[in-house]
């Protein structure tokens, strides 16, 4: 018996849904397309956001913050962007309500429409050019921790909703040089963190013409492999160009003293990671948490039988030292987050509450413990009767060493698994269009060679396939693409995606 239903392999979607409610990790909200991250979740997220941050302001960028409001105007001065964004706008028009037959009633238009920020590049570019008036103010490098508004159509929790947090890195740059170097670091950046800390294998690379961030001179992205095969676009880097500069007015006076306009970027990544962590790690039992990002690393779980008060309390007063002990160790550069749950529940409940909610570790300390110094000791990556016996001494020393394991151990599963199903001996159309079109097998990414024709991009669409990146590794050789048989040297990621 498993404590998700259905199953992964029976209904995958249904499964990710369950998972989310069964590790109480968010809700859907009384706002169509909205979620509640509640605490569990919002923790996951709260960790991934010290650990990005701090990653962010080492490589010399500082946090802002910027309006929600957007006027209508500012997007209207990036056609491209303005084109991409213009479905998924919410826009504000009237700025208060009044009484009309026991009904509030939108009132007092607006003089200028505002749009509710869908993503920062026009409001910030405002800023910045009047922050921008030298060579002497540059590089800019500028992020913004913040919630979006994207009026999805089909939402899904994490994944896609009408509101979502993120983080936007804005940056000014005096050469294109300089800019397109900042674009692949950050890039760079978003692969060691999806990879050491969320326990994420990906695939970085450029993204297609018909794939990029709009406005954008290139796009590039790291993409995931999900359980069910298709791929989630985990972080995105872009290369703005002049684009965005010349729309904002962003310029500076050069060493000789003429006008240029600067160069810009922008990069980000989003509670989405989450649903990429479900997705990746969770199993038939609820989420798998990677350590390094987990609310909390262990709960102590006290049996107290009540059967007799002095012995629940001996029990209960160990659990707390034993907490304080573990506290003192370090797991990667951090304090252990422990909590000891002393609930009124059942010790079956509490555990597969704490199982399905995917902590690292669970501890249970009972009476006869006490006797024989030791407890029982089970990992999220193991099966659940699965149990270690180890003495208070031991669990304190190699704690570290178990949580590192069990990071280790996700992502070698995951990258396994990711690995076992990239098709790399496609050689024809037919065998590409059979491969997306099997009944049975898993399907998952197809690496091909690409002759680089933008008509094939919308073909693809029939298939529900696109080109997911153009990958960082190309080996250069000259072939064949395989959807035209024309000759091709670039490399594509083929694959269905969320």
């Amino acid at each position: 018996m498993f404590a998700i239903s259905p199953l992964r392999e029976n209904d995958f979607p249904g499964w990710y849904q369950q998972v989310i409610k069964a590790s109480d990790l968010a809700e859907n909200s009384p706002v169509r397309g909205c979620m509640v991250i509640k605490p569990w979740g919002y923790g996951l997220w709260e960790n991934i956001q010290a650990l990005l941050d701090k990653v962010i302001k080492d490589t010399g960028h500082e946090n802002a913050y910027f309006p929600l409001f957007i006027p209508l105007s500012f997007l209207e001065k990036e056609a491209k962007h303005v084109e991409g964004f213009a479905k998924e706008c919410a826009v504000v028009t009237h700025h208060r309500l009044e009484e009309n037959d026991g009904k509030l009633v939108p009132t007092g238009e607006l003089e200028e429409p505002l749009v509710v920020r869908p993503t920062s590049e026009t409001i910030i570019g405002e800023s910045f050019s009047k922050w921008v008036n030298s060579y002497r103010d540059l590089p800019l490098l500028i992020n913004q921790w913040a919630n979006v508004v994207r009026w999805e159509m089909r939402p899904r929790i994490f994944l896609r909703t009408a509101e979502f947090l993120w983080q936007e890195g804005h940056t000014v740059h005096s050469t294109e040089k300089e800019a397109f170097e900042e674009t692949l670091k950050m890039l760079k950046v978003y692969k060691d963190f999806a990879e050491n800390e969320l326990a994420l294998p990906v695939i970085p690379g450029e993204k297609s013409e018909g794939e990029r961030f709009p406005g954008a001179s290139n796009t590039f992205t790291i993409e995931a492999m999900m359980q069910d095969g298709k791929a989630l676009q985990a972080g995105t880097s872009h290369f703005l160009g002049q684009n965005f500069s010349k729309s904002s007015n962003i310029q500076f006076s050069n060493k000789n003293g003429d006008m240029e306009y600067a160069y810009t970027t922008s990069w980000g990544v989003s509670t989405r990671l989450i649903g990429g962590m479900i997705m990746v790690h969770g199993d038939d039992d609820g989420m798998r948490v990677p350590p390094r990002v987990a609310p909390q690393h262990i709960v102590i779980l006290p049996i107290m039988p009540g059967k007799d008060a002095a012995k629940d309390e001996a029990v209960l007063e160990c659990a707390q030292k034993l907490s304080k002990d573990l506290k003192a160790q370090s797991y990667s550069g951090r304090e252990i987050r422990v909590r000891v749950d002393k609930r009124d529940k059942g010790g079956g409940e509490k555990n597969w509450e704490w199982i399905k909610k995917g902590i690292p570790l669970r501890v249970e300390i009972g009476p006869r413990d006490l006797e024989s110094g030791t407890v029982m000791v089970a990992r999220r990556d193991k099966a659940h009767r699965d149990k270690l016996k180890m003495s208070f001494e031991e669990l304190n020393e190699k704690v570290p060493e178990l949580l590192e394991e069990i990071q280790n151990n996700y992502f070698q599963q995951a990258k396994s698994f990711r690995d076992s199903n990239i098709e790399t001996s496609l050689k024809t159309r037919e065998e590409f269009e059979s491969y997306f079109q099997r009944k049975e097998g898993n399907i998952g990414f197809v690496r091909a060679k690409w002759c680089g024709d933008p008509k094939t991009e919308e073909e693809l669409k029939k298939l529900k396939v696109s080109i997911r990146c153009l990958p960082e590794d190309q080996n250069g050789k000259v072939g064949k693409c395989i959807l035209t048989g024309q000759e091709a040297t670039i490399e594509a990621l083929f694959g269905r995606s969320y």
